[in-house]
Parts: structure tokens; sequence; C-alpha cells
């Protein structure tokens, strides 16, 4: 007598998700600046658009997009379990509809940077430079998410995208100075500033 099959559960598979900006002639961002802050730019477009896909092979409209960057919202690295848990209480989530200006900053860091070690990487991201430490006092009133590119034949290593009310402009400009001034810093070796508008979510 055959005995009755075993029903094993169906494995679920992680699907990655990526994020692409796209400057062009519309999108629901309308680019207010424009600005290549270290290496090569990237041509300056009148809007700027986001999509969420499971893949970065969509296809360019060379009509209306001028060009396209994708990354990976990752775990947050570089830090420690209490820096991870500061971080996530006061996170504010993107979306959110008095949130109408925003910037996208990508950045590309030096072969040097990526010759160093986890352990040195780390040392200099917030031992000497203070990242989180000195980050922590925007939020939650700016929104931040990095995503990671380097291994997705990109430009860019990472794509930074930040979205905060109008209000709070004079902060971030401070908070984009912070940053630069650290000894991180002197490892980028390309970086684009776009900054961005839109109306607010739930406008009538």
């Amino acid at each position: 007598m055959t005995r009755p099959l075993e029903r094993r559960p169906v494995p679920r598979f992680h699907i990655r998700m990526f994020t692409i900006f796209r400057g062009g002639q519309s999108g629901a961002w309308r680019v207010t600046r424009f600005a290549s802050v270290k290496g090569a730019t990237l041509m300056r477009t009148p809007a700027l658009s986001t999509v969420n896909s499971t893949s970065i092979a969509l296809p360019i409209l060379p009509a209306l997009t001028s060009w396209r960057l994708a990354g990976v919202a990752s775990h947050v690295r570089y830090v420690e379990r209490t820096e991870k848990e500061a971080l996530a209480a006061v996170q504010a989530p993107l979306g959110r509809p008095e949130a109408t200006c925003a910037a996208l900053i990508p950045i590309k860091k030096s072969a040097a940077w990526w010759e160093l070690t986890q352990e040195e990487r780390r040392q200099i991201f917030e031992d000497k430079s203070q990242h989180i430490a000195n980050s922590l006092k925007y939020l939650p009133a700016i929104a931040r998410q990095l995503y990671h590119c380097r291994d997705l034949g990109q430009p860019f290593d990472f794509l930074t995208w930040f979205e905060f009310e109008p209000a709070q402009a004079e902060a971030f400009e401070e908070l984009v100075g912070m940053l630069r001034a650290t000894e991180e810093w002197n490892y980028v070796e390309r970086e684009v500033d776009i900054r961005v508008e839109r109306e607010r979510l739930d406008a009538e």
C-alpha cells in the first residue's frame, strides 16, 4: 500500500524591488535646482519621476527621458544595534502629504573607499564623521532613504533621497553642509545635487 505524498509548504521567494528615478520632460516632481557638486554632472531636466519595479530594464523614451538611475533599498550598514534602533524610532516615512520638497543626491565614492575594510569604513563613517549621531537631530522633520546601486552597473554607488516640508529647507541645507564637511565626504569623487518640488498630495 502506497503512502500518501506529504504536502510541504511552498517556499516564498523574496522579490527584489528597484526604485528608478527618471529625469525628463514630465514627472510628479518639478526640478528647481540642478548642481554638480563634484565630478561630472547629469543632463538638466525640468522634471523628475520615480517608479518602483521588479526590473531595472524599463524602456527609455528619448523624447521624455534624458537619464535614468536605479537603486535598491537595503539594510542600514556601518551601524551598531543601538544606533539602528535610535534611527528606527525617529525616522519618518516617505510620501508624507506635507513634504512637498525633496532632493535626489547621487554619489559615487573613490576606489580608495572601497579598498578599505568594513571596520575601517565604519570608523570613518561614525567614529570620526559621526554620521548617524549628527543626523538624528534632523529627524523626523527630514525623511531619508538610501538606495544602493554599486552592484547594478549604475554610474553612481548610492542614490540618496530626502523629503521635507518647505519650512525645513534651511535645516536641510544645514544637514547637507554638515555631511559634506565630514571625513567620509573626502572619499566622494562624484556628486550631483537635484532639488525638486511638488504639489501637496492631499490638495484638492
